[in-house]
């Protein structure tokens, strides 16, 4: 075959003895062929660096190959969130086993998310798509559904009982929140804050209302909401440890914020945990490798990765595909950073 034009699936048929029908179920992990002939397939096309053509694709309406993940948070913090690596992993190594690729891009707010949405339906660039930090009344859903672009929400709960079309992999913030903050009230701590991602996000709202609902057992709980920077972290930290009756206690969204708050605690000359207990929402090497080592949710986050792509994979399947699916269960990694106060 030669090399000079583009290899096409004609080509790829006549060298494997199938027809291009068969050809193109094995490169788009549709049934209709065996096993045996759908990996000689995908072998020829590998040796001859075949790519579909994404004009001829969006003519026929045929599948992308993609699936997209837009993520609205700040580009120079993204990097630093482990979260985000280990769940882009998960989801890929799922995706990978059918030949699917994973489109990421960063955007800076959720209008420029929507609008990517808009865009990535109608040039037909990705089969569906996940998202992230779900909103009360969230108005990506509406235009999810708009443009007919399939969708796993990973999310603070399953959906809800009318069948609107969401799918859902769920992680139940409301016993996470509980895990931490009534391990922290247990330990002693009477003024507890808890410093958030933005205060829009469901897992905020949920976080900072388990917090308020401490207030029965005699917990005064404060909630400051950041955009999940460092910055923002130690802003807030300085903010409440300079007050004359500061918290004993502080909770993050996420080990880099703690790691950020522990920073202005050494740089305040506050003792942790002696004279302040930190603790975070996520986990990550990180966490363990500083001093003091801190007291963080963990989770598996490369399976919470391979469950949601698992999920949408399944739901572009079939539309009888289950609409939601429970992440992995969380646990308190308890550390150095956190003690009874004083102790």
């Amino acid at each position: 075959m030669s090399r000079s034009k583009r290899v096409t699936i004609a080509d790829i048929a006549r060298e494997a003895g199938v027809s291009p029908g068969a050809v193109s179920f094995a490169l788009n992990g549709r049934p209709g062929v065996s096993e045996e002939t759908r990996q000689r397939i995908l072998e020829i096309a590998d040796r001859h660096s075949w790519q579909p053509s994404s004009t001829a694709r969006a003519l026929v309406g045929a599948k992308a190959g993609v699936i997209g993940l837009a993520v609205n948070r700040p580009a120079r913090t993204l990097g630093t969130e482990a979260f985000f690596t280990e769940l882009i992993a998960g989801a890929q190594s799922s995706l990978a086993t059918r030949r699917i690729g994973l489109q990421l891009v960063v955007v800076p707010t959720i209008e420029d998310e929507i609008s990517t949405y808009r865009r990535w339906s109608s040039a037909n660039q990705v089969d569906g798509v996940i998202m992230l930090d779900p909103r009360d009344d969230d108005p990506r859903l509406p235009v999810l559904r708009d443009v007919q672009l399939p969708a796993v929400v990973i999310g603070s709960a399953p959906p809800a009982g009318d069948d609107d079309g969401t799918v859902a992999v769920w992680l139940d913030d409301a016993e996470a929140a509980h895990t931490v903050f009534d391990y922290v009230a247990g330990l002693g701590h009477r003024r507890v804050a808890y410093v958030s991602g933005p205060a829009v996000f469901q897992h905020t709202r949920i976080r900072a209302d388990v917090l308020e609902g401490l207030a029965a057992r005699g917990v005064d709980g404060e909630t400051i909401a950041t955009d999940f920077s460092p910055a923002e972290a130690s802003a807030a930290a300085r903010k409440l440890l300079s007050r004359t009756e500061r918290p004993s206690a502080i909770v993050f969204d996420n080990d880099v914020m703690c790691i950020a708050g522990l920073r202005v605690a050494q740089e305040m000359g506050i003792a942790v945990p002696g004279a302040l207990s930190l603790a975070s929402f996520d986990d990550s090497v990180v966490a363990g490798l500083v001093h003091p080592s801190i007291t963080a949710l963990t989770r598996d986050t490369f399976e919470l990765g391979v469950r949601s792509a698992e999920l949408l994979l399944a739901r572009l399947d079939s539309a009888d595909a289950p609409r939601d699916r429970q992440g992995p269960r969380p646990t308190l990694s308890v550390r150095e950073s956190t003690s009874r106060p004083g102790a």
